[in-house]
């Protein structure tokens, strides 16, 4: 269910509703920092995942997403509980002043029942998307690499547009990460991945503008580094083109990654090292979908389901 649309900045939100709290609740100078800190959060991932910062467009289905993320960054039950708890506190308040039409966070179920994660793409969804980019544009072609590889690899989006040509190698097919806490890690590359790849780096990259002795990978028109919101504003145009339905982001690709590789038998201490998790009880978010694909596969194909 959408939030109603008004023209408000979400800096200005955030400043009226401390002021509210400060004046209006009394609350300490301790419980107003952990409102502020867990609101800055959200917005961050906002704008981060999903291109932009209007806390007055928030659906229940994007909180389960944002739930769903923070678990799989390593969060407790209740440090997650505590940020919802937040901003349920927040859409009360913007209910109360006639900015929203409903809570959404109201509507949003147990943070139990909201581990795991929704809406993951389907195989067929992403073979769609990763075809909407047009080879002929060097743009699109670049495009059209970079999904290929967060489909094969499960990189987050921060990883990918700050890969650099040194860190790739097409001879032995890998492709070498810095993930969180500076901590590297080798990812390997399907045949499809390298063939792009190899494709984009002989054929695409020297056509991009102003790149010059840039080893940036994946450049901007500029030559620079591509923004995480940028890359997130490509995605959404071929999910439109692709004709899928449901809110996508990068990180959506990296979640059908792991989801998919455990759909197809893959290991979980496997899919921990490729993901970069610290935990495997990290990792473990992903076995509720894939757990959900085998209950669909045995009442299809049992003879006695």
């Amino acid at each position: 269910m959408s939030v109603t649309v008004t023209d408000c900045s979400a800096e200005s939100l955030l400043q009226e509703f401390h002021h509210y709290l400060l004046l209006e609740r009394g609350l300490s100078a301790h419980t107003l920092e952990a409102y502020r800190r867990d609101l800055r959060q959200f917005t961050a991932w906002l704008l981060e995942q999903h291109g932009h910062s209007d806390l007055l467009v928030v659906t229940t289905e994007l909180l389960k997403e944002f739930v769903a993320d923070r678990f799989e960054q390593g969060k407790n039950a209740r440090s997650v509980a505590r940020s919802i708890s937040g901003l349920k506190t927040f859409y009360y308040w913007l209910l109360d002043e006639g900015q929203v039409g409903v809570n959404p966070v109201s509507l949003l179920p147990k943070i139990s029942q909201v581990k795991k994660l929704p809406g993951v793409l389907s195989e067929r969804d992403v073979d769609d998307l990763l075809k909407q980019p047009d080879r002929a544009d060097p743009i699109e072609a670049r495009d059209r690499c970079m999904l290929e590889l967060l489909y094969a690899t499960g990189l987050r989006v921060s990883e990918l547009v700050g890969l650099q040509t040194g860190q790739v190698s097409i001879q032995q097919g890998l492709v070498r990460v810095t993930g969180k806490g500076q901590k590297e890690r080798l990812v390997p590359l399907g045949q499809l991945a390298l063939d792009e790849l190899e494709d984009y780096l002989r054929h695409t990259r020297p056509l991009i503008a102003n790149i010059g002795d840039s080893d940036v990978l994946f450049p901007s028109r500029k030559g620079g580094f591509m923004t995480r919101q940028a890359f997130w504003y490509r995605i959404k145009k071929y999910a439109v083109l692709a004709g899928i339905e449901q809110q996508i982001s990068p990180h959506q690709l990296r979640h059908a990654f792991a989801t998919h590789l455990l759909n197809h038998g893959a290991d979980l201490r496997a899919v921990q090292l490729l993901l970069g998790h610290s935990s495997v009880s990290t990792t473990q978010i992903y076995t509720h979908v894939a757990n959900h694909r085998l209950q669909q596969l045995y009442q299809t194909h049992h003879p006695r389901a």
